[in-house]
């Protein structure tokens, strides 16, 4: 009876991981959950917000070149 029991666990331990691998790994659920998701965050067709994007990276490219500047200055000046 102890062996069959431990089977049975066993055979539970090792399908359930599988199982789930199978699952998130199919082609519709791919689609269906993780490209809506992504399109839904990051939307192809909004150049406003992307150029807005665009924009707030390089003043803080910018912010980040004059800080480094400045440090650099001062390094410079002891």
């Amino acid at each position: 009876m102890g062996v069959k029991i431990e089977v049975f666990r066993m055979m539970l331990y090792l399908s359930f991981p599988v199982a789930m691998f199978w699952v998130s790994n199919q082609a519709e659920y791919f689609e269906e959950y993780i490209v809506k998701r992504k399109r839904e965050i990051f939307p192809p067709d909004e150049k406003m917000h992307r150029k807005e994007l665009e924009d707030f990276k390089e003043r803080m490219r910018v912010r980040k070149e004059q800080r480094i500047l400045k440090e650099i200055a001062v390094e410079t000046e002891n």
